[in-house]
């Protein structure tokens, strides 16, 4: 197994607030356990990641967001480093996209980074679900029939001839405005919030879609993570199934396992070849039921949070071998290990308490287990995910009994408060540079 030349950092960029992406952590480790000094900006910079010893330094989040607000983040990170060369991973769409059009800018920020060749505009054009769907009708890979109504009238008849339920997504979902309440995906049984949601495609920044839902079946939903080098071979790529998700059914891996589907494998890799892609992708399939063919679902031009399954015994994936390529290493290909398992510890709890009855056949031999926040040589960030969970589920729980409560309310009189006391000033030092 090559060496990482850990004279190269790798810079590591979300724009996602969630403070729960175990997928950025599992980049921070790759890189980390080879040496790599690793720089994080992130959208939480004092979340559970922050506390891993192998953070090099987090940087303020870009204010703003956007494209703009990523060109002032690698403005200040390249100024931190000095001018010294750095590997730039996305690991956001959002991220993802601006740093595609950052790249083409003569003099940009992200012209002293390291990224791979990516055709122009082809990050944006498999991110965008719209552009995407009509990518699959033109190079004949199966995808779910996808509708773009114009208008709210027009969205509900969609939706009738689809047929309910039926899935609502924004064609860039990454637009979506933080605080808006609006989800990326949801499943709409109704044609009444089929219209409602298209009402706030003004708000949204995208154009609603409505595609025919495939409903879940025994181990039905698979995923293919690969990295592409500047030749276009994919060494490093593999085929998983999902066991759990979150939500139950619908959502991320919450626990996955290592398995080989020549039929994904092949879409996949066939896929990636016609669009001449480069770097980390995730691609998301689900079988047909009726049909039993495999449909894309998602294309994602970054790494997928669940992609440390795939990491074989040197350690190497998707991750590890974007450094190696990009710092003129040889990449070696992976080597299987299938029957390996990779669990997210917070996520699969709530799978198995909304769904106890297991959803998958068990694969072959058990070829061992990673756990997404729990690692014996970086214990810190389960901890601080504990905690952070904890009082987030709290959080939740509370905010029910409260809105039915003022619910209730709302139907007395309600006395006068006092004025809340004015905000004190805030003096929080900038993110240190421990470890």
């Amino acid at each position: 197994m090559p060496l990482c030349d850990t004279r190269v950092a790798a810079v590591l960029v979300r724009l996602d607030r969630n403070p729960f992406h175990h997928g950025t952590l599992g980049a921070v480790r790759s890189l980390g356990r080879a040496g790599v000094p690793v720089h994080v900006v992130t959208g939480s910079p004092a979340g559970p990641v922050a506390h891993s010893r192998y953070v090099r330094r987090c940087h303020p989040h870009p204010a703003g967001g956007g494209t703009a607000g990523v060109r002032r983040a690698l403005a200040r990170v390249a100024d931190a480093l000095a001018g010294a060369p750095a590997v730039l991973l996305p690991l956001d769409d959002a991220t993802a996209v601006a740093l595609d059009e950052l790249r083409r800018e003569a003099d940009g920020p992200a012209r002293r980074f390291l990224l791979p060749e990516q055709p122009r505009g082809l990050t944006a054009l498999v991110a965008d679900k719209a552009a995407l769907a009509a990518t699959c009708r033109r190079l004949g890979v199966p995808h779910p029939r996808t509708l773009a109504p114009a208008d709210a009238r027009e969205a509900g008849a969609m939706a009738a001839l689809l047929g309910l339920p039926v899935v609502a997504k924004w064609s860039r979902p990454w637009l979506l405005p933080p605080g808006s309440g609006l989800r990326s995906t949801v499943l709409a049984r109704s044609v009444r919030q089929v219209r409602d949601l298209h009402a706030r495609a003004a708000e949204a920044g995208s154009p609603l879609l409505l595609q025919r839902y495939l409903p879940a079946s025994r181990d039905g939903d698979w995923f293919f993570h690969a990295y592409c080098d500047g030749a276009g071979a994919c060494g490093v790529a593999a085929t998983g199934r999902k066991v759990r998700s979150w939500p139950d059914g619908a959502g991320l891996t919450a626990v996955g396992v290592w398995a080989p589907n020549p039929a994904v494998e092949r879409l996949a890799r066939g896929l990636v070849a016609a669009l001449g892609y480069r770097g980390v992708a995730d691609l998301d399939f689900r079988r047909d039921p009726g049909t039993g063919a495999y449909h894309l679902l998602d294309f994602n031009p970054r790494p997928g949070a669940q992609f440390r399954l795939f990491s074989d015994a040197r350690g190497l994936d998707v991750v590890r071998a974007l450094h190696l390529d990009l710092t003129g290493r040889p990449v070696p290909d992976l080597a299987r290990s299938y029957g390996r398992r990779f669990a997210v510890e917070n996520y699969a709890a709530l799978s198995v308490l909304a769904s106890p009855r297991r959803r998958s056949r068990a694969y072959g031999p058990p070829g061992g287990l990673e756990t997404a926040w729990y690692a014996a040589d970086d214990p810190a960030p389960a901890r601080a995910m504990a905690r952070a969970w904890a009082a987030h589920l709290v959080s939740r729980a509370w905010a029910v009994p409260r809105s039915r409560r003022g619910a209730a309310a709302s139907r007395a009189p309600v006395p006068p408060r006092p004025p809340a006391p004015a905000p004190e000033a805030r003096t929080d030092p900038a993110p240190s540079t421990r470890r």
